[in-house]
């Protein structure tokens, strides 16, 4: 269902993403569930300074206590256009959340955001599978046309992790949000379905053959290498 789409096979709408199981090599993707899951997370996103810190751009966080982020959990597990999910590890460990943000059917439009992880999650295959999973159930199963990313441009570690994924940076919104009172500009990125084809080959390749090369090089590698097989077709090679 990857196959770019002209206006002329542009569906009325698609299908909305459900609250399913995601599972990967690396890790799962769960539909998060407050009364279960909030204790834990609490414990991976609080039990240390460096832990701390991660919230400094996102829009909620830290939290007090246990609670006060289990209620924040029912309160962004209601959200009409949204679906959050905890990761976790193979073992079980609950290492963060990842979600499904202003989803529009009408128009197969979803962004990935609310992203953060236990320090000792971050720089591993963990945060690349699970943005990989997200990204294959909107595009191969949903036929989504487009997957946004957003991020505080302030935040040079998402900006860096976007373009890493395959995401292209798309410009900047100045004074586009106050969150936690501070203007915050947001840096735009997305990824289409014509691009994932190449994205989704570098990102297997990348996790589950050889990670040796640097993911941002596979991606370039793949388009490059896609562009000279087009370029040498017979009616490229005759002049036609």
């Amino acid at each position: 269902m990857n196959t770019p789409m002209t206006n002329a096979t542009l569906p009325s709408s698609w299908p909305a993403p459900q609250p399913h199981e995601h599972a990967g090599r690396f890790v799962t993707l769960t539909p998060s569930d407050p009364e279960a899951d909030a204790a834990e997370l609490f414990t991976a996103g609080h039990d240390s300074l460096d832990a701390q810190q991660l919230w400094e751009f996102m829009p909620w966080g830290p939290f007090a206590d246990a609670a006060a982020m289990r209620a924040w959990m029912r309160a962004w597990q209601s959200a009409p256009d949204g679906l959050a999910f905890t990761v976790r590890t193979v073992p079980g460990l609950k290492v963060g959340m990842i979600s499904l943000m202003q989803i529009r059917p009408a128009h197969g439009v979803a962004e990935l955001g609310g992203i953060w992880y236990a320090p000792g999650a971050q720089r591993t295959k963990i945060n690349t599978e699970g943005v990989y999973l997200l990204l294959r159930h909107l595009f191969d199963e949903l036929g989504y046309r487009r997957a946004e990313w957003k991020c505080d441009n302030r935040n040079e570690r998402s900006k860096a992790a976007a373009l890493r994924l395959g995401f292209q940076f798309e410009g900047l919104f100045r004074q586009h949000l106050v969150i936690k009172g501070r203007n915050r500009d947001t840096a735009w990125f997305a990824m289409l379905d014509r691009d994932w084809p190449q994205r989704k080959a570098s990102l297997e390749h990348w996790l589950y053959t050889d990670d040796s090369t640097p993911l941002s090089q596979l991606h370039a590698e793949i388009v490059s290498s896609t562009t000279g097989a087009a370029d040498r077709t017979p009616a490229a090679a005759s002049g036609q």
